[in-house]
């Protein structure tokens, strides 16, 4: 187990108390003394908690407040990009050429692995993706909440946890938490119409052209209704349909120079709708629950295959042909629950369910081992995953003579989880007539079908029983205690705990912080998924491809059943607050041991010993998840808060936040039960994308205004570099630094009417072109890596209407 040296600990102590004090000084000389010390906006967090709601200035850990308005007064209608745009910790890459997460695109928080963040609805627990990411992006190896499944119009508040939290929640809290609050009304409601597209200028390493593309349209509607005398129903939907992007470069290899791939964001067509609900019982107790659909299908290209190619049939494509992918899922989420009093108990007891679902097309393609006759489109096969979880939660308040009362919590969580693979049709992985050539690659190019041999249907189950006390030592002392042991029917139990306190110097000064244990479960996704090709060796049909740990394949190379990851948290913060202004300046270390990552790709080409393990098996290639990856991340979260009111000017309110995160990779796998010499398990392609993937640096300031009838929002975001990995260190290139600027004006026609127009990253930024050197074929016209995308300036128009 890795822990911090006494002087790292040091050394976050003092940035901590540096930074607060300097700032709470500089704020002390500039403040109006006129400022009016009551119109702070305390935004109320259920989140990191078991005790009353309290204000996000009075937790013991930092919690994020994102409002609905916030969210909706973006350019973007991307539920992940837009809380990314809010929230310096949390980010949202744009990968593009990496199959599935084209379509499913993973938000990282601290810099951390996708999966290591938990998502809630109404504070219980989300379900994962079916998709596990296996290409190069960052995120490989992860099964990760998808965020963008929850329309924005769905939502009131957005809650996320800066600080580890498995002794609270269970599996996954490693980073933080993600607590998505489903917006609660009787009555009124709201529709929007927003019309977007890019508008740039396109500099890539071979040359320079002008782009109007990525049109996006967005309709999104919600409503209250009364339930009896005081229940609610609050209904929303939202349908989006988005054009693709393109930003590769020009290819060589045909002339004249011209783009002949698809690099940018894939086609989008999508509707989701969403319920919440809640209803008044007798004696005090209420039935509460919520549903959510969404349908989403979206195609994204593959690399292209030019008219020479040697898997090209020219009878068919006598130009060449770009493959494309499709994704189409659908996610059913839903849940119930009823709370009340047992005994002076506070009870809580609910079901919740989730299923995603994800069926995999190949068109625009063809087979090449079948020639002329080849399908053109084919079914690949299909993911599915679903969770099913039973919570009952109690808390108390007992009064035993100090400051306040105590505060009690209790509870389990039993979850039943299941995972399926199915097969796609024959012809999208058959090796057909000309099949003995060993040329020829068979399957569908661009996307290999799911074969029967790679069908799974898994499942496990899960009991977690937690305690947590919360004690009001003094008037300015509060300390928190939590305690959790699960238990899974695969892998055993664990056990973690976390201990905060908070100490409030002044009601404007306060000293807090936190120590933890946390763990990860290993996903179904990450234990069972399998993808394998076939191919032509020595005459023979062999396959090649990602087999789970627990196969004869992977276990005679030395794999070994997947055990959890786990982690300690250490954090320290200050908060400041002064009439209209406040600040929060939280460091944190984080060291993570067993993380679960994907090997590299063994071959039995590696040496005489691989070839004799693996030709029994009839296997020519093999990669498999397996545990091993140590890291320790260590940084300073800054968030401060300045609302200004006038009588003439309007009101303002101002927002600085940073975040400041270093992720070093201590070690790795590097060793198995069986193989000598061993190789290559875990690359350094794959180390660089942990410790230089997402930006150290991220700083967001914005200023928000209204006056009447008007109103505007100006947003500078400010990114630090970022790596894309190469085989070499020769190979590597990067985003550079860069500054976006974001401007959006509104006008309020009626009470009920509003217009805004605005535009996002008006100057028109990217990252740093991807050199021609390193980019034979065109595709990569910019780093995929690139934490704000690479699709240039946006403008948008929105219509909005409140009924």
């Amino acid at each position: 187990m890795i822990r911090p040296s006494t002087a790292n600990r040091a050394a976050l102590a003092a940035a901590v108390s540096a930074l607060a004090l300097s700032t709470g000084a500089a704020h002390a000389q500039t403040s109006p003394a006129t400022a009016n010390q009551d119109d702070r906006l305390e935004e109320i967090v259920v989140t990191g908690t078991r005790v009353q709601p309290r204000s996000r200035l009075d937790t013991l850990a930092p919690v994020d407040v994102v409002s609905a308005e916030t969210l909706r007064n973006r350019g973007t209608t991307e539920f992940a990009a837009a809380l990314a745009q809010s929230i310096p910790s949390l980010t949202f890459q744009r990968p593009s050429a990496t199959d599935g997460t084209d379509a499913i695109r993973p938000a990282t928080l601290r810099g951390l692995s996708p999966d290591q963040t938990l998502v809630l609805v109404n504070s219980t627990r989300r379900h994962a993706s079916a998709l596990v990411n296996v290409n190069g992006s960052v995120g490989r190896g992860s099964a990760a909440v998808d965020l963008n499944t929850i329309p924005t119009a769905a939502l009131s508040q957005v809650e996320v946890l800066r600080d580890g939290a498995s002794a609270q929640y269970g599996s996954d809290a490693i980073a933080g938490v993600i607590n998505l609050r489903l917006r609660e009304a009787r009555d009124g409601g709201g529709a929007s119409v927003t019309y977007g597209q890019y508008f740039t200028s396109v500099d890539t390493a071979r040359g320079s052209r002008d782009e109007e593309d990525g049109q996006t349209v967005t309709g999104s509607l919600w409503q209250g209704f009364a339930l009896g005398d005081e229940g609610f129903l609050t209904v929303s939907g939202e349908y989006l349909q988005r054009d693709p992007t393109n930003r590769s470069d020009l290819d060589p290899r045909v002339t004249p120079n011209a783009v002949t791939a698809r690099l940018g964001d894939p086609e989008v067509d999508q509707w989701t709708v969403f319920a919440n609900a809640g209803l008044p019982l007798s004696a005090g107790w209420e039935a509460y629950g919520w549903a959510g659909y969404q349908d989403r299908e979206t195609q994204a290209a593959a690399f292209p295959r030019l008219a020479n190619n040697a898997n090209n049939v020219p009878a068919i494509y006598p130009n060449g042909f770009l493959p494309i992918i499709g994704v189409h899922s659908t996610d059913l989420s839903g849940g119930t629950g009823v709370r009340g009093d047992i005994g002076g108990w506070n009870a809580d007891f609910n079901l919740v369910y989730g299923r995603n679902a994800i069926e995999f097309t190949t068109e625009n393609s063809l087979n090449a081992t079948y020639g002329a006759a080849s399908l053109t489109d084919f079914d690949s096969g299909e993911l599915i995953y679903d969770q099913l979880v039973f919570g009952a939660d109690f808390t108390r308040q007992f009064e035993v003579g100090l400051s306040g009362p105590i505060n009690l919590a209790a509870g389990l969580e039993a979850r039943r989880e299941t995972y399926e693979i199915t097969p796609g049709q024959p012809e999208s992985y058959n090796r057909g007539p000309l099949g003995s050539n060993p040329a020829l690659a068979g399957g569908a190019q661009g996307f290999f079908g799911l074969q029967p041999s790679n069908a799974v249907d898994q499942d496990r189950e899960a009991v977690g029983l937690y305690a947590d006390i919360e004690i009001p030592f003094t008037d300015k002392l509060t300390v928190e205690a939590a305690l959790r042991v699960e238990d899974y029917s695969d892998f055993g139990d664990a056990q973690t705990g976390k201990l905060s306190a908070r100490y409030d110097f002044t009601p404007s000064v306060a000293l807090r912080g936190s120590l933890s244990t946390g763990f990860r479960a290993p996903s179904l996704q990450q234990s069972f998924f399998t993808s394998t090709s076939s191919v032509i060796q020595n005459g023979q049909v062999v396959e090649t491809g990602t087999f789970p740990a627990t196969s004869p394949v992977a276990q005679v190379l030395g794999a070994r059943a997947l055990e959890p990851e786990t982690s300690t948290n250490y954090s320290i913060g200050t908060v400041l607050r002064f009439g209209g202004f406040d600040l929060t300046v939280d460091a944190y270390q984080i060291d993570i041991q067993d993380q679960i990552v994907l090997s590299e790709l063994i071959n039995r080409s590696f040496s005489p010993q691989v070839a004799s393990l693996l030709d029994p098996q009839g296997i020519q290639a093999a990669r498999f998840f397996l545990n091993g990856v140590e890291t320790s991340t260590q940084g300073i979260d800054v968030v401060g808060r300045y609302r200004w009111a006038t009588e003439t000017a309007g009101d303002f309110d101002f927002t600085v936040a940073a975040n400041f995160n270093d992720v070093e990779v201590k070690a790795v796998p590097t060793s198995s039960s069986v193989l000598s010499p061993v190789p290559t398990l875990f690359a350094r392609t794959r180390v660089e994308t942990i410790q230089q993937g997402t930006p150290d640096t991220k700083v967001t300031a914005s200023a928000d205004w209204t006056r009447d009838r008007l109103g505007g929002t100006i947003r500078a975001t400010y990114y630090g570099d970022v790596t894309q990995p190469g085989s070499t260190a020769a190979a590597d290139y990067s985003t550079g630094t860069n500054t976006l600027i974001d401007v959006e004006g509104r006008y309020q026609f009626t009470d009920q009417a509003a217009l805004a127009i605005g535009v996002d990253n008006v100057f028109d930024e990217y990252p740093d072109a991807t050199p021609a050197a390193l980019n034979s074929n065109g595709v990569l016209g910019f780093p995929y890596y690139s934490p704000y995308g690479f699709n240039g300036r946006y403008g948008y128009v929105r219509l909005s209407y409140d009924f």
